[in-house]
């Protein structure tokens, strides 16, 4: 008999079963849809996945070249260099790069006035509790309780165990005890893991292990004096702002904007540099924002140059004291003549600056 739907009812909601049709067709697309490929979470697919460092828009110049094969000499030496150097001047990017050129996984680790040593070398996650019950007589119980803990591992340890190389940015900033655990693994090339038990408490460090340290001078506010046993261990490189036309070749790498364009902000930024103290003084990281803010504007006037320029270096102030002097010096650098150099697509100038002229700046009072 051969049904046919005369009925007046009315079906609501979606058919629930499929169709014989539907079944086999739906058969054949899965046999022809491509196998989904899984990511095997191995230590090689790891490496490849996320420790190959990528450093955008590296400007390499004499002056960069010569810093660069300086730090990778001590690293080639067995010696771990430490680049020492005022805020902003490029010194983590320069560890990367060398780092990336080593051809190994890298691992960082920022310091700061809190960190410990479990930090860095890792410590216990978590617990697992573990309980058995056996009933196999009814009036006899066999009870078995076992407490297990899941270490991690931090990235001293990781690059210690599997030979990759460690860049320790801001060192300084972490108190001397926390950095306590470095000293044999520089010396003696043996890890000490104080919270581990038995043979797993010392690694030895895999010989393509490395560490790069870098740190702000000790003017800056939050830095720790390291201890002398560490630093006897390690290279001192210090490292100052790039030159002029580094600088410049820097912040067009990393806004595209002209040529003038470029030449002007370095030019403000460090006459800048040159009237105020140690602390306060703008690094190349000011110039690349200045230029990245000028040429999100697009179309901007001399009044939206300055204003840019206000924004990004009255900053590192304490007190509406502060703020006001650093606005009044960014100004009068502005203003102490014009040039010819147009800024922007409006036709307006900037003025010219005079690298000679001193200004006595007022530090804030505390």
């Amino acid at each position: 008999m051969k049904y046919a739907p005369i009925h007046n009812r009315i079906v609501r909601g979606k058919r629930v079963h499929e169709t014989a049709d539907e079944r086999h067709t739906k058969l054949i697309l899965e046999k022809k849809a491509p196998e989904k490929k899984t990511l095997k979470l191995s230590i090689g697919n790891i490496e490849t996945e996320f420790l190959i460092p990528t450093i955008e828009s590296f400007i390499e110049t004499e002056q960069v070249s010569k810093l660069k094969d300086r730090v990778r000499l001590w690293v080639r030496a067995g010696f771990p260099p430490h680049v020492v150097g005022p805020t902003g001047c490029g010194k983590t990017t320069l560890a990367m790069q060398v780092a990336k050129e080593l051809g190994r996984p890298t691992v960082w680790i920022n310091g700061d006035d809190q960190m410990t040593t479990t930090d860095l070398i890792g410590g216990y996650s978590e617990m697992e509790a573990e309980s058995v019950r056996d009933k196999y007589i009814h009036n006899v119980w066999l009870t078995k309780d076992r407490t297990k803990y899941k270490w991690v591992d931090n990235p001293l340890t990781l690059a210690c165990k599997y030979g990759y190389t460690l860049v320790y940015n801001e060192f300084s900033r972490s108190k001397p005890e926390a950095n306590n655990v470095l000293l044999s693994v520089l010396e003696e090339h043996i890890l000490e893991l104080p919270t581990m038990f038995g043979e797993e408490r010392y690694v030895k460090v895999h010989p393509d292990f490395n560490v790069i340290f870098t740190s702000n001078s000790i003017e800056y506010a939050g830095v720790h004096k390291p201890q002398d046993a560490l630093l006897d261990r390690m290279i001192d490189i210090y490292m100052d702002y790039y030159d002029f036309d580094t600088e410049v070749k820097i912040v067009q790498a990393h806004s595209r904007i002209s040529l003038p364009e470029a030449k002007k902000i370095v030019t403000v930024v460090r006459t800048m540099r040159e009237k105020l103290p140690e602390p306060h003084k703008p690094g190349t990281r000011a110039e690349i924002m200045i230029s990245q803010g000028l040429k999100t504007l697009g179309n901007y006037s001399s009044e939206d140059f300055e204003q840019i320029c206000l924004d990004v270096l009255a900053t590192k102030i304490g007190n509406p004291l502060g703020a006001l002097n650093k606005t009044d010096l960014i100004k009068e650098i502005l203003d102490e003549a014009y040039t010819e150099v147009q800024i922007g697509k409006t036709g307006a100038t900037i003025p010219a600056i005079n690298v000679c002229n001193t200004y006595a700046y007022q530090k804030p009072e505390e």
